[in-house]
């Protein structure tokens, strides 16, 4: 399966989501590949705690080396070797491989050209090959690393292949607007996927929200009326606009909820961060959530 994780801004916690997602499930023996196609900012490699490639690797086997044709493999970084953190380095039974193919440091937005979907086409199936879920992190908005998943998912090589597309964003209303247009909006998602012969029902079959940094319920219930009144009001407000731009709950694939770590230090959750009470078990329970209904054919409609 191959899984692409997008938003239409920054900082909606797409990559410490899908990162976090990405470990749920090796720890269910699921081999899984890690993909870092944020060419502004590959950055994966700080998530998964690898001093050595924060911001990408240095050695010119990135994937915007691959990508430009100037190497004829990308890296790859076994999480579980490569991580500075200890405690991931112990490798919990039965869990599957998680692996990283990192950007290069330096690296940056580039142009497409059909060379390039090519490559891009046929490293996913050979990771396909190997492993029983790719995820792809894809630069935020309307960029070129979009346009490469949509034309390499649409080519001979991946057209029957599973896709699905994850679309991150808080729980806020710029960020409802924004991936309401990123999903359903000129040059968005759907758009710019008929343009490329993708089907555009089958694409937005296939096309699920997740919900970032939500507030708790309790948390509109206060001990002052008048702001209790307001934000149960902004929610209902919210609610409402989702389901007017096409991202309504039959559209959210699950959603996280406020943690404090993350605050502070966007990292791995482990299960020993919430023994030690450093981490809240609702943040992992809904990282474990959303891994379950992202395999589960159940959740889609398109099977």
């Amino acid at each position: 399966m191959l899984v692409f994780a997008t938003s239409d801004k920054g900082g909606t916690g797409r990559s410490v989501t899908s990162c976090n997602v990405a470990y749920r499930l090796s720890l269910r023996g699921i081999e899984v590949a890690y993909v870092d196609f944020d060419f502004g900012s590959p950055t994966a490699g700080a998530l998964f705690e690898i001093g050595h490639a924060e911001r990408g690797t240095n050695e010119g086997h990135g994937l915007h080396s691959y990508l430009l044709g100037e190497t004829g493999e990308p890296r790859r970084l076994i999480i579980g070797r490569e991580t500075d953190r200890a405690q991931l380095r112990r490798a919990e039974p039965g869990a599957g491989q998680l692996v990283l193919l990192p950007g290069d440091v330096g690296g940056a937005e580039f142009g497409c050209d059909e060379a390039m979907v090519e490559r891009a086409a046929k490293l996913l199936a050979t990771l396909l090959s190997e492993f029983a879920v790719v995820i792809v992190d894809l630069s935020a908005g309307r960029s070129v690393a979009l346009e490469i998943a949509l034309r390499a998912t649409a080519s001979t090589v991946l057209a029957h292949r599973v896709h699905r597309w994850l679309v991150f964003h808080r729980w806020t209303r710029q960020h409802v607007l924004a991936a309401g247009g990123l999903v359903h909006g000129s040059h968005g998602l759907v758009h710019a996927g008929t343009l490329w012969d993708h089907d555009d029902g089958a694409l937005l079959a296939s096309t699920r929200c997740v919900r970032t940094a939500v507030a708790a319920s309790d948390w509109t219930r206060t001990g002052d009326p008048p702001q209790a009144a307001w934000l149960n009001e902004q929610s209902k407000a919210l609610r409402e606009l989702a389901i007017a731009h096409g991202i309504g709950a039959a559209m959210v694939l699950g959603q996280t909820p406020i943690e404090p770590m993350l605050q502070w230090r966007e990292q791995l959750i482990l299960d020993a961060d919430v023994n030690a009470r450093l981490a809240n078990p609702a943040t992992v329970e809904a990282y474990t959530d959303l891994a379950r209904r992202l395999t589960d054919s159940a959740t889609w409609d398109i099977e």
